[in-house]
Order: C-alpha cells, then structure tokens, then sequence
C-alpha cells in the first residue's frame, strides 16, 4: 500500500525549488497559481533568504503550492476526473492537509491555494498578537508533564520519539531552562505557536473563507491530523482543517492508521525529508523517498508502479 505525504511548515529551505524550475510545466505552474495567491511563488522559492520564507502568510502558500507542482511531475492527477497515478491513502502534516485534500478531490488545486492563502495571513495576523514559538522535544522522559508544566501545549505529536511544544518565547526560554530528562531540545524557524491557543482568532478567518467553498467527498483515502482517521465526507475533512489551526496535530496517530492499514510504501512530497524521516523509525520496513531535487523523482515513480 502506497501512501504520499505532504509536510508542514518550517520543511522549507532558501532556493528549494530552483532544480524543479528545469522540468516542463512547472515554471508556469508556479506562475499561474501565484495569481491566486497573490505572491511571486517562484521568487520565494528560489532567491529569498531563510526569514522572508519563514512569514507565515508566504510559508503556507509556498510549500502547498510545491507539494501539488511536485505530485503533478510525479504523474499524480490534480484534476477532478481523477486521471493519472492514484495512491491507496494520503495524508498531510499541518498546512500539508491542503495539499493532501486537493489530490484527494476534496478541494481543486485552486481553491486550496486559495484557502491557504487566507490561512496564512490569518494565523501571521494571529501570531503578531504575541510573541510565541514552537521549540521540537526529541526523546527525554516525562515530555508532557515538563510541557505542562510550562504552560506550553504539546501542539505536534509526531510520534518517534518527537513531540513539538508551542508557546510564548517566555515560556520556552524557561522550557529550555529546565528540559525533560535525556531530551534534545531544538527550537524550529517558524514564526508563531501554531496549533495552540493563540491561533484561536484564525479559525473564525479561515471558517468565513471556507463557507464560500463546497468541499466534494474524497476520491482517495485520506487522514485527518485530529485523531489519525479515514475521513469521507469532504466537508467534514474542511472543518476538521480548520479546526485544526489552534488545536495539536496528531501526526502519531496518522502514522498509527497507516501502519494499521498496511502501508508499505511511502512518498513524501516537496520538499521533503521531514515526515519520512519520522517514518524511518515509527514505521519500520516501509519503504520511503523524499522528493527533495528532481533526482529523486526516479525512485519515487518505482514507488508508485
């Protein structure tokens, strides 16, 4: 069983998507679809420098956009007659969600990038309101209790041993002060505390946004971030994404259904490296590729056959 994955914010790297420019179709790809979100995509993907990719209301749209231009190179169909390579189950990790749902059939690639674009300047809008963060626990003992105990929230759960707590930079200055036992601390380049409590004025932004929208049900198995489930109503995986905003991702419990469901098989999308990089120790045996340059599209193609 095959299963591609889209990856959140912070996976994005200055000048990642310059080799991709080189295949056919791409550049204009990039170009009509940066009309819809109103930002110069293929600037911001190949000349801008680590801060000016690292806005909120820029990072989201970027990174949906490259999933989608890279699942079309990988002969995946992003029309809603569904021709083309299909895999048995998607998923997404945060904003990858959007991207998950438009191979899915639920939204076109217009209208999730569309939404995305309102998501992005409705959580940077929310996260001007105070300074916050998120900062990745790797291993240690007793995370959750440590989290708590600094009034942070657990806002990914990413399962191998990972979990990401957000907060204000307060309380992760006095998280790092005073970590869990055995635990790598890394704060991430994003720049709010997605996922918790202080994305909570976006969810009303994002639910107008979506109510002009008439989300159609999945053609494809694809999970939610909530609870890890097969969702099969297309409105109901639109809520759920919204929602999600300002509560945790439950990435472990995504990876929990794949392995229930019998996945053997993994292709993360761009830029990836880092939700395979999970799977390589909470999914073990299943076969995976990043598409990071366009010389991973080979390997990622044997996946799909």
């Amino acid at each position: 069983m095959l299963v591609i994955v889209a990856p959140g914010q912070g996976a994005q790297t200055p000048g990642f998507l310059t080799p991709w420019l080189d295949l056919p179709g791409v550049a204009d790809r990039l170009s009509a679809w940066s009309e819809i979100v109103r930002l110069d995509l293929i600037a911001y993907g190949t000349t801008a420098d680590a801060d000016e990719i690292r806005d909120t209301a820029v990072a989201q749209p970027l990174l949906v956009a490259a999933a989608l231009a890279a699942a079309e190179t990988l002969g995946l169909s992003l029309s809603a007659d569904g021709k083309g390579a299909t895999p048995d189950l998607l998923a997404g990790h945060s904003v990858g969600e959007l991207a998950a749902g438009a191979l899915a059939g639920v939204l076109t690639p217009e209208e999730a990038l569309g939404l995305v674009r309102e998501r992005g300047q409705a959580m940077a809008r929310a996260a001007a309101v105070t300074r916050t963060g998120m900062t990745a626990v790797l291993g240690g003992t007793d995370v959750l209790e440590s989290i708590d105990k600094h009034g942070l929230t657990p806002a990914n759960i990413n399962g191998a041993g990972q979990i990401v707590a957000g907060g204000t930079l307060e309380q992760l200055a006095a998280f790092k002060e005073e970590p869990p036992a055995r635990a790598r601390l890394i704060p991430l380049q994003v720049a709010g505390a997605f996922h918790t409590s202080h994305m909570a004025p976006a969810v009303d932004d994002l639910r107008a946004a979506a109510a002009e929208l008439t989300p159609r049900d999945p053609r494809i198995k694809v999970l939610s971030n909530r609870d890890g489930t097969v969702v099969e109503s297309g409105a109901d995986f639109v809520a759920r994404l919204i929602d999600q905003v300002s509560n945790p991702v439950r990435w472990d419990l995504c990876m929990e259904t794949m392995a229930s469901l019998g996945v053997t098989r993994m292709i993360e999308l761009l830029p990836g490296g880092t939700l395979t990089g999970l799977a390589k120790r909470g999914l073990r045996g299943v076969e995976t590729v990043a598409l990071k340059t366009p010389d991973d599209l080979e390997a990622a193609k044997e996946l799909v056959k």
